[in-house]
């Protein structure tokens, strides 16, 4: 885990695209405006990590497609993290989860939200 300037805690999934969508979307623009930027996937969100899982979630104009925006921001050099605790709670493990991901333990959260400059958290 690398600590960044910019963090998205996000706590649900593609049960709630539009907030998916707005997770991705500001994690996002940060990398562009020249932060580094990190998602956290807690409580239900930890679905999001296994591999392609936000492929095809797409809210419409003027959003783009979810899973798109996601691969753009780890190809910027965006982190996606994902809570431990939560994936073993869900019944996920980590051979489940996309590799390009980092899991992390609760004081890695505290240090993420700690050391950041700005955080949005979405629930």
């Amino acid at each position: 885990m690398k600590q960044t300037d910019f963090v998205v805690t996000l706590f649900e999934g593609k049960e709630n695209p539009d907030n998916l969508t707005v997770a991705v979307v500001m994690a996002l623009n940060a990398l562009k405006q020249g932060y580094s930027a990190s998602i956290i996937l807690m409580v239900k969100a930890v679905a999001l990590g296994q591999p392609d899982a936000a492929r095809g979630v797409d809210i419409g104009d003027p959003f783009s497609e979810v899973g798109g925006q996601l691969d753009e921001f780890l190809e910027l050099g965006g982190q996606v993290c994902i809570c431990n605790s939560c994936m073993v709670h869900n019944g996920f493990t980590p051979e489940q989860m996309d590799p390009r991901y980092v899991l992390i333990t609760a004081p890695d959260v505290v240090s993420l939200l700690m050391g950041a400059k700005g955080s949005l958290q979405i629930t």
